[in-house]
């Protein structure tokens, strides 16, 4: 086309040059006939200007158009491009990790890697391989706390203390869609606890259910708080129906669980021994768990909870002292507890309870009520455990609650405007009323605690929170027994990797 147009004006310019040769004496006439063919001559070549422009434009915005590619293109487009935003449970939480995610986000995630890959989440990165199909992230969590008691009639429950409510390290991760794992070690009390570690399989059933099956050291899913992991428990320590009701052996076990996960709906089931031991020279307790929650009203700014729990465990020969001393005034002070007084001779216990909450905006409110019995030998009749609480926070910078809605229980929340990036941070004001009861037993105590708290999210990873708590206890055993009140103060400052 372009050696077309040159030739074209060439010949335009040569017929102007002859034109004083060819006619020496031209007459009107002629000139006139002349003028006519050099503006057909021009017009010509206009025309064919304005085909060559139009057909350089229809080039351009097909170049510009997405095409099929070869692989090495598709590479390098792939590798030019940002890597691939996995979509979390709900906006208002931070995505979840490679042990959490589900089969579909995982297929997602392989199918767009293009070389090893680092993406940096919430406060560690994650590293993916080059075909997508191995996945690493570290994990971490540290938990500084202090607490100050006063107004015991009991000086002993006075006292200022220090604590880790956990100091971990671990690691998570996957290989292709289907298998996963996680592993994390606890340094809080001083000595190595190992607290999460399993490996898992996912898939899916049909196009709106999946699953997953774990194996190994597991963390219950028992409570709406029970369930939540201690970094993101809207308070500094769990209420009285998590830390009560409750299998002897704790909160976790050696074993196997099945869970699976619906739009707006969850189930688990769980066969489990004793937790991480060295202790084989006598049978195990086995425990069995389930919990179900369901989400009937979901919207973008609103939702309704509905869960309910239970476990039954036959109790190992070398587990059958049942004594429980309780916290209701704070973890960090050992000394403000409700006991059962000395129990012996368990045989068995089972527990239950239900959850029923939910939020609007940022306003969430969390109901709980739980009973455990336990089967004792001799003819005794059983001991019953009752707790129950009543919970609800307040988002004042326009955050969502961090409710997360396959598992049923709280995560990190998204920040909207971090402190890192110059911005005010995410405000929670928080309160709860619990109360527990052992008085089933003749020198089981009872007791209850009103809590008032401020979390400052700074980012998604980072808090600062402030419990201020009145607390109530009547033990009828142990060094501080009768009714007694007091406050209790604590703060703490948590980094989750």
């Amino acid at each position: 086309m372009t050696s077309s147009f040159l030739r074209d004006g060439c010949a335009a310019l040569a017929l102007i040059a002859a034109t004083p040769a060819l006619a020496q004496a031209p007459s009107n006439a002629d000139l006139a006939d002349l003028v006519r063919a050099q503006a057909a001559e021009i017009a010509a070549l206009k025309a064919r200007l304005d085909k060559l422009e139009g057909q350089n434009a229809a080039m351009a915005a097909a170049q510009s158009a997405p095409t099929p590619a070869s692989a090495p293109q598709m590479a390098q487009q792939q590798a030019a491009s940002p890597p691939l935003t996995v979509s979390p449970f709900a906006p208002q939480i931070v995505p979840p990790g490679p042990a959490d995610i589900d089969v579909a986000q995982a297929r997602a995630i392989a199918a767009n890697e293009v070389g090893l890959k680092t993406e940096w989440g919430a406060g560690l990165p994650v590293f993916r391989s080059a075909d997508g199909v191995f996945t690493y992230k570290p994990r971490g969590r540290i938990l500084v706390d202090v607490s100050s008691t006063m107004g015991s009639k009991y000086s002993g429950r006075n006292t200022t203390t220090t604590g880790m409510r956990a100091l971990r390290l671990g690691l998570e991760g996957g290989v292709g869609p289907h298998f996963f794992y996680q592993f994390e070690t606890d340094f809080s009390e001083n000595e190595v606890d190992i607290v999460t570690a399993f490996m898992g399989w996912r898939n899916k059933i049909g196009s709106k259910v999946d699953y997953d099956v774990r194996v190994g050291h597991l963390f219950n899913d028992r409570a709406f708080e029970g369930s939540t992991g201690s970094d993101s428990t809207p308070f500094l320590e769990r209420g009285t129906v998590s830390t009560a009701i409750i299998p002897q052996r704790g909160f976790y076990g050696i074993g196997i669980m099945g869970r699976m996960f619906g739009p707006n709906w969850h189930a688990s089931v769980a066969v489990t021994g004793d937790r991480v031991d060295g202790q084989q020279a006598t049978n195990d307790s086995r425990t069995v768990s389930a919990r179900a929650h369901w989400n009937p009203i979901k919207t973008d700014t609103s939702l309704l909870h509905v869960g309910a729990w239970g476990f039954d465990e036959a109790l190992s020969s070398a587990a059958t002292t049942l004594t429980r001393s309780t916290v209701i005034g704070g973890r960090f002070n050992g000394a403000v507890r409700v006991s059962t007084g000395e129990l012996l001779g368990g045989r068995s216990t089972t527990g239950y309870g239900v959850e029923l909450g939910g939020y609007t905006g940022g306003l969430w409110v969390m109901g709980e009520a739980g009973q455990r019995i336990a089967r004792l030998d001799a003819g005794r009749p059983d001991f019953k455990s009752k707790a129950w609480s009543l919970s609800t926070g307040l988002f004042l910078t326009g955050e969502l609650p961090p409710y997360n809605p396959r598992l049923g229980s709280f995560g990190q929340p998204n920040v909207l405007d971090p402190v890192l990036d110059g911005g005010t941070g995410a405000i929670e004001l928080t309160a709860r009323y619990e109360n527990l009861d052992y008085t089933d037993l003749v020198l089981g105590g009872e007791g209850w605690a009103a809590t008032v708290g401020v979390n400052w999210y700074l980012n998604s990873f980072t808090r600062f929170q402030l419990n201020g708590i009145q607390w109530h206890s009547d033990n009828r055993a142990g060094a501080y027994t009768g009714s007694d009140d007091g406050q209790t103060i604590s703060a703490r400052v948590g980094v989750t990797f």
